[in-house]
């Protein structure tokens, strides 16, 4: 998928919460990182909840740096987070 369509699908998504499973991202580069925000701030924007899951080691470094991981709820497994935001957290 490319970032386009990324942001694409972000935007024609309905649901109440939506859910990043980043378990397979190796890498994220800074248009990544973009792309997450802008899904986070556009969930906002419509009062849905918003998660990352399964965040990878050197990804979650790239969170920590640009102090991200300090703004988007994040959890440990997809479960945990789906969990999370039934529960009003996210």
């Amino acid at each position: 998928m490319t970032l386009f369509e990324f942001q694409d699908a972000v935007r024609k998504q309905q649901a109440k919460g939506l859910i990043l499973d980043l378990g397979g991202v190796p890498y994220m580069d800074s248009a990544g990182l973009g792309a997450i925000l802008g899904a986070y701030v556009s969930c906002q924007r419509n009062g849905r909840k918003f998660a990352l899951a399964g965040v990878t080691r050197r990804v979650l470094t790239l969170l920590e740096v640009t102090k991200v991981d300090t703004l988007v709820p994040r959890f440990d497994t997809l479960e945990a987070a789906g969990t999370a935001l039934a529960h009003g957290q996210g």
